[in-house]
């Protein structure tokens, strides 16, 4: 007899609370990878305006204005994942230092980058931007293409970024690998003109273990750039 389980649950990571929907959300609901890389993004935002990209159910958002960020703005595509993180805002306390937008990030980012009045509308101009899309590619036959879309994405956050913001960015499919990603990242940095100084550099945190000699085990790498 199958158990009759709620779908929805509370779950509490770095401090912060979630309202998850198992059922309906995206996969499990979250994404436990990110734990130490939401960490980080905590550990810089302090006084800043931050925009967060395919925020899901708001994680990087939440810890940014955990770790005193002024503002956050939270896009993503899915409606209930925007709905999700909005209560999750309301159910840490946040709400007041959060907003959120439901938009395609493809077509979200030109917009802003053309239009100062609509970054203005939306918070801007930002210190801080997190890029933590959805793998762009799922088969080695579809890497180039992934690699313009990193490519195009980190140069329209880049061109947003003032010279002393900062940069976190990601990609979690396994045949983009770091050297590709870092690669697109390069060439993103030459499209918008403008000089990149690392400042960390990381993978999945350590329950998603990287098996040497699997390397399909390896699909997750985050970087931290400043602007200079």
């Amino acid at each position: 007899m199958p158990l009759d389980l709620p779908s929805r649950r509370i779950v509490e990571e770095n401090g912060i609370r979630y309202d998850i929907d198992l059922e309906n959300s995206q996969k499990t609901g979250f994404f436990l990878d990110q734990k130490y890389n939401r960490r980080a993004v905590r550990e810089l935002a302090s006084g800043m305006r931050v925009l967060d990209c395919f925020s899901h159910v708001g994680p990087f958002g939440l810890n940014a204005v955990a770790g005193g960020a002024r503002f956050v703005r939270c896009v993503d595509v899915s409606k209930t994942a925007c709905d999700l993180a909005r209560e999750n805002a309301r159910l840490n306390g946040f709400a007041d230092r959060m907003d959120f937008t439901c938009a395609n990030v493809m077509e979200y980012l030109p917009g802003l980058v053309s239009s100062k009045q609509r970054l203005r509308d939306e918070g801007g101009p930002f210190d801080l931007i997190v890029l933590d899309p959805p793998a762009f590619t799922k088969s080695r036959g579809t890497v180039a293409h992934a690699s313009r879309g990193y490519r195009e994405i980190n140069a329209l956050a880049l061109r947003l970024l003032p010279r002393g913001g900062y940069l976190a960015t990601c990609s979690c499919s396994h045949f983009m690998t770091r050297d590709l990603l870092s690669h697109a990242i390069a060439q993103a940095a030459h499209d918008a003109g403008v000089q990149l100084k690392q400042v960390e550099e990381r993978q999945q945190a350590p329950d998603h273990p990287i098996l040497w000699g699997v390397p399909e085990t390896h699909y997750l790498d985050f970087f931290v750039f400043q602007v200079i």
